[in-house]
């Protein structure tokens, strides 16, 4: 075969790939039961038992503005578990939950420029926001969200989480957000985020959430607001409370941020080791050590545990004029007003990450090596996964894969 007709055939075999995707992708929406998803049904409070039932569910309906992602990875946060249980409020049976969500685009609406069919996405805990937009009420105004107008749209007051909330478009008629324990996910572009090279699909998962979560509230701090973020904590003493799922990136980021040093405070002496490897320069096993002896030590306090209870004693590490971000969603937290008078010390809630700063998290990750610790286990396998979380065995952090 000449080499001009080896090109030809080329070009025809390309022109046929592209003609033959929107094909396929149709073939695709119609097996998934004439446009059903199938996911991980909780029916109850019972799933959180490792009950859930798997079966289909009906996704949001379909705008321009909208992807389908086949699910690759969803990582399993603690947060599923509370909703699971109805503890944060009522919870809308039936649910799919899981906020930590990676996959390959499949399908990609006409009004959508920033994703292209097959690109690697990921989406976290956030699947809406009013984004200042025309709402379905005509007696509504969200024309002047300041969060929304601001690159805030995390901190919109209708903004709707990725499961157990509901979508915001007219067209959208009040569908429920299901999440990631599933095969698909539909979801606005506006919060599908590309994932870079770098990055594997079981490592995305954990940062969509977990990562995105300690990013943001380390961005609340900042010693050089001339520097990048690779600057962002020079010079200072930074405690992160709990090594787990967040913790353990926690740890990761400050260093990466250029912490001058890193104290990890959690129960059990048997962490030392994981926490020396992941970038602390020391550790406080508060079962068996004393933490007044460090008093006076730290200018900032990541708490990423969700336990009730004083922090009195871990305000006592913060110099005067240290700061506490809270990220765990304690009902009460306790503490020595004279404490925190007297020592000039800021208490602040941080929550999720903005859109713009999940982008920002990603590409830092990806320059910086961060590598959440994982254990894998197949979708199949969700049920007795939620099982082992629950125990206490995952270190750190589950990822559920769809091999199929």
């Amino acid at each position: 075969m000449s080499e001009r007709s080896s090109s030809s055939l080329v070009q025809i075999l390309c022109s046929f790939r592209y003609r033959l995707r929107p094909i396929l992708i149709e073939a695709m929406n119609h097996w998934q039961e004439n446009g059903k998803f199938k996911g991980w049904l909780a029916l109850d409070k019972n799933a959180a038992a490792g009950q859930m039932e798997w079966g289909s569910f009906e996704p949001k309906p379909w705008e321009e503005t909208d992807i389908d992602i086949k699910i690759t990875h969803c990582g399993m946060c603690g947060s599923d578990m509370h909703v699971l249980r109805s503890e944060w409020g009522p919870t809308s049976y039936p649910l799919v939950v899981g906020h930590e969500i990676v996959g390959i685009a499949e399908r990609v609406g006409t009004d959508v420029h920033n994703i292209r069919v097959g690109d690697r996405v990921g989406v976290g805990a956030q699947s809406d926001a009013c984004l200042c937009r025309k709402p379905p009420v005509v007696a509504q105004d969200w024309s002047s969200c300041e969060a929304c107008v601001t690159g805030h749209e995390n901190r919109c007051p209708r903004a709707s989480m990725s499961y157990n909330g509901v979508f915001l478009s007219a067209a959208a008629d009040g569908a429920k957000t299901m999440g990631g324990y599933a095969s698909y996910h539909r979801c606005p572009s506006h919060f599908v985020f590309k994932i870079p090279n770098a990055i594997s699909s079981e490592h995305a998962a954990p940062l969509m959430c977990a990562g995105a979560t300690v990013y943001s509230a380390l961005g609340r701090v900042r010693t050089d607001p001339t520097g990048g973020m690779g600057q962002h904590l020079r010079g200072l003493r930074v405690g992160v409370i709990g090594v787990g799922g967040l913790g353990h990136l926690a740890i990761q980021f400050a260093r990466a941020m250029g912490a001058e040093h890193l104290m990890a405070i959690s129960r059990k002496v048997d962490k030392l080791a994981d926490v020396l490897e992941l970038g602390a320069h020391s550790y406080i096993a508060t079962d068996g050590e004393d933490v007044g002896t460090q008093e006076n030590d730290l200018d900032l306090i990541i708490s990423t545990i969700a336990a009730d209870g004083t922090i009195t004693k871990h305000l006592r590490l913060l110099k005067p004029g240290g700061r506490y971000i809270v990220l765990g969603m304690q009902d009460a937290v306790l503490f020595d007003g004279k404490v925190l008078v007297v020592k000039e010390i800021g208490i602040m809630g941080s929550l999720i990450a903005s859109p713009s700063e999940v982008r920002n998290m990603l590409q830092f990750a990806a320059e910086h090596c961060i590598k959440p610790w994982v254990e894998v286990r197949q979708m199949s396998q969700a049920n007795s996964a939620l099982e082992d979380m629950e125990a206490g065995k995952a270190r750190y952090r589950y990822v559920l894969c769809n091999n199929t």
